[in-house]
């Protein structure tokens, strides 16, 4: 199996049930959603959702053109890392006393992460950027006990003056 990985920029209709269509579709076709962000755009009455999955290259293909077939859905764009800005927000809660800041602190440091909270026995820790820093920094961070964490999911915007989902562009 050569399964590979895919963000994927969608241009929705900002209407109630758009998500659901949209990811009951990628289950249909047993296709799992690594992450998903939805946010606002520039015009309220449109969404972009942002998907990542993994799969063959053209079975890939097929649920991005099957994607575009729904009603609602007005430009769908495959983003690659070279023509992209992707990034996650992760918040990891590790276990630390006071005895193990300073080593918590010093891998925040290197990652250019920020501690956002402490108490008297753990810190959470916040870090912005590419999916492999935040991959990175939580091998090193695995080292001590994490309580808890939560990631964002990709987000993305194709770099360059290109405009996703105006005339004539991509």
């Amino acid at each position: 199996m050569n399964d590979k990985k895919q963000v994927v920029s969608l241009l929705v209709d900002n209407n109630a049930g758009v998500l659901a269509r949209i990811s009951s579709l990628f289950a249909r076709k047993g296709f799992n959603i690594d992450s998903l962000t939805v946010s606002a755009t520039d015009d309220e009455s449109v969404s972009r959702i942002t998907i990542t999955t993994s799969g063959e290259e053209h079975v890939l293909r097929q649920i991005l053109s099957q994607t575009e077939k729904l009603w609602e859905v007005r430009c769908v764009v495959p983003l690659e890392p070279e023509t992209s800005i992707q990034r996650e927000l992760l918040l990891v809660k590790v276990k630390a006393d006071e005895a193990m800041r300073h080593h918590v602190r010093e891998a925040a440091d290197i990652y250019k992460a920020s501690v956002v909270d402490l108490s008297v026995d753990s810190m959470v820790v916040e870090l912005t950027g590419k999916p492999s820093k935040i991959d990175g920094f939580l091998a090193v961070i695995g080292q001590y006990e994490v309580l808890e964490l939560c990631r964002t999911g990709v987000t993305a915007l194709q770099r360059g003056a290109d405009v996703l989902g105006r005339e004539g562009d991509a």
